[in-house]
């Protein structure tokens, strides 16, 4: 028999392996032109001449580096999404992400955001489960003003999506809490003001995902980022941090691993500008799906990617280092607590997320009213007013309460999360903010006793920004069948998603119908609270529980 003919394996597109020609649209478009150059396009030309004068390569491509989607014609089903080119489902309005790294605002910021809103974007604003605030229905006319107005306050929407380091999350009561290991405040600036906007950066394989953080309730969900600084302190009792790499969801979910290090505070951002060097240079170009930074790690392993790390972009060892302690049971800052100095921060629900141009300006006058004016926003899509005196602590909760702003909300309010749905976005299949809303409001009526911690994500498509496969009850949005044989809007069920323990559950055949949603989550609520023991949580009682009480 003649020999077998050995194939030649495909390349990944590694520029450190000598692939530099581009392997698909997305790269080659990269090459021709920096994502970074749109912006003075953006404010010479397109702002001045129009929607119509937008060459496509920016309008769906480099765009993004500077916070920009066109979001979704309205009217287009769900049932077209990925079926219709991008120019008909593409709307003349854009979506806008403005940056709010570590999630901090002062009453300056927030009041401008708060004025744009209601001027130039019909007064939507979206908190984000990334700290971010997103605002719709923005021209490109008036894109430039915007710019203006946030940079005169410290912001910006550099970098805000695209294939670049995005907003850097941090714990929102970084240098307040009480009990945090580490402020990581200054380490966040320092990589923010080193490379955001560089060019060192500007051409990623994938977006590329930061957390920094010394919160003791893991508020930037480590186990879910490209790389993750988390708080820790050595055995002669220096604070620093572990650092977890390779994290992330959509399609293929992975959980970061832990490099097993210490690194000190000043070492930071070169730790920070190793590994997002390694992710330039070894990072899978060949494909979209296999670009994110979770594919190398899981290819090499941590052992590996730290040899990498120190041998070749550091230049010296890291000693090893302690890993984070557990999570508390709820890793949000919803409530009343107390800071390091004697005040109160008061973190409180909107309804998933959804806010307003009104509605921010409001929540600024309480800030100043009651604290000091400074505002953070949460990865759950929350908000916490800081530095209140505690005499001051319920007038506040009361004065937030007029505005439906919920500081003691139900577990439902408290622990759901959605993302844009079919409203605004071109990747959607169903929609989620009023349906997310819906089912808020009517399992408060149904279970109004329920207290266990419970966490209900809602997403309209698979790409999971909502979080679902992390979530107790996870809903990714698509088409099912009704019981008439219609197709209609409905969701896949992931069940007793835990952080860093283990995905979201898919029950065979486990769908529902929007229509059906509240039933059965109703039903299985009930189940779990009827056969739960003391203490156990919903995912433990997922694993054991018959499948018959799943459905």
């Amino acid at each position: 028999m003649p020999p077998a003919i050995k194939r030649k394996k495909k390349g990944e597109g590694q520029w450190a392996l000598g692939y530099r020609e581009p392997l698909n649209k997305n790269e080659e478009n990269k090459k021709n032109d920096d994502g970074l150059n749109v912006r003075r396009r953006i404010i010479d030309v397109y702002s001045k001449a129009g929607f119509d004068s937008i060459d496509p390569a920016d309008l769906r491509g480099r765009f993004r580096w500077f916070g920009l989607y066109t979001q979704r014609r309205p009217g287009i089903d769900g049932g077209k999404t990925g079926a219709l080119p991008d120019e008909e489902l593409d709307d003349r309005y854009f979506m806008m992400r403005i940056r709010i790294d570590g999630g901090q605002l002062s009453g300056a910021q927030l009041s401008t955001i708060a004025d744009i809103s209601t001027r130039y974007a019909r007064g939507t604003a979206d908190i984000t489960d990334r700290q971010n605030v997103q605002l719709h229905w923005v021209r490109i006319e008036d894109v430039p003003a915007i710019w203006e107005a946030l940079e005169a306050v410290g912001l910006h929407t550099t970098e805000a999506c695209g294939d670049t380091p995005r907003t850097i999350i941090g714990c929102p009561l970084a240098g307040i809490a009480a009990d945090e290991i580490i402020d990581a405040t200054p380490q966040l600036r320092d990589i923010h003001d080193r490379y955001i906007g560089s060019p060192e950066f500007s051409n990623l394989p994938r977006k590329f995902k930061t957390a920094l953080s010394g919160c003791t309730s893991h508020c930037t969900v480590h186990e879910i980022n490209d790389i993750a600084f988390v708080g820790v302190v050595n055995e002669t009792g220096e604070t620093g941090y572990q650092i977890f790499v390779g994290g992330g969801l959509s399609t293929n979910p992975m959980f970061a691993k832990s490099l097993g290090v210490f690194v000190k505070p000043e070492q930071a951002h070169e730790v920070w500008h190793g590994v997002t060097s390694i992710f330039r240079d070894y990072g899978y170009r060949r494909l979209r799906s296999r670009a994110r930074l979770k594919f190398l790690m899981n290819d090499w392993g941590p052992e590996k990617f730290r040899e990498v790390l120190e041998k070749d972009y550091l230049g010296y060892a890291l000693p090893d280092g302690p890993e984070p302690a557990a999570p508390k049971e709820r890793r949000d800052h919803v409530g009343i607590h107390s800071q390091q100095d004697g005040n109160f921060y008061v973190g409180f629900a909107p309804r998933v997320g959804r806010v307003n141009g009104e509605l921010l300006g409001a929540i600024g006058e309480l800030a100043a009213r009651y604290g000091s004016g400074r505002v953070r926003t949460t990865i759950e899509q929350k908000l916490v007013i800081l530095d209140v005196p505690e005499e001051n602590t319920e007038a506040l909760a009361d004065a937030l309460a007029e505005h439906d702003l919920q500081v003691r909300p139900s577990t439902f309010r408290r622990q759901m999360m959605a993302c844009t749905g079919i409203e605004y976005c071109k990747l959607a299949i169903v929609e989620t903010k009023q349906r997310s809303m819906d089912l808020m409001d009517e399992l408060e009526k149904r279970l109004p006793d329920f207290d266990q911690p419970l966490t209900i994500n809602v997403n309209g498509c698979p790409n999971a920004c909502a979080r679902i496969q992390v979530a107790d009850i996870g809903l990714k949005g698509q088409l099912v069948v009704d019981e008439n044989g219609d197709q209609v809007e409905g969701f896949q069920i992931h069940l007793g998603g835990e952080l860093g323990a283990t995905f979201g559950k898919k029950v065979r055949g486990l769908k529902t119908t929007s229509a059906g949603l509240t039933d059965y989550v109703e039903r299985v609520v009930r189940r779990f609270d009827e056969q739960r023991t003391e203490g156990e949580r919903f995912a433990e009682w997922v694993r054991r529980a018959d499948e018959a009480d799943l459905k």
